[in-house]
């Protein structure tokens, strides 16, 4: 069972970058396709950008050309680099599985606001 532990979150300001992680465990993690999922208050969990097991990227069109997903599977660990951040990118910032996500993590909360 994949268990899920994000950190980096925190207060920015509009223009600003944070970079997020997520720890995963299980020995498996590397063939798994793994996303990044935001939810805002009073908004639906929505996926932002999603990873697969061979480094092939997606993103959401909020956040194209200013988000990066990428993974290091010998740390069994996917990354998030928010740059150019925006006050509409404020929400908790989870990771997981995509497809079939797993139980989900206590998620990490990103706020901009100056």
């Amino acid at each position: 069972q994949v268990q899920l532990v994000e950190s980096g979150g925190g207060l920015v300001q509009p223009g600003g970058s944070l970079r997020l992680s997520c720890a995963a465990s299980g020995r498996i993690f590397s063939i798994y396709t793994m996303g990044w999922y935001r939810q805002a208050p009073g908004k639906q969990r929505e996926l932002v950008a999603r990873i697969t097991s061979g480094g092939t990227t997606t993103y959401a069109d909020s956040v194209k050309g200013r988000f990066t997903i990428f993974r290091d599977n010998a740390k069994n660990t996917v990354y998030l680099q928010m740059n150019s951040l925006k006050f509409e990118d404020t929400a908790v910032y989870y990771c997981n599985k995509d497809p079939y996500p797993v139980a989900w993590g206590q998620g990490t909360q990103v706020t901009v606001s100056s």
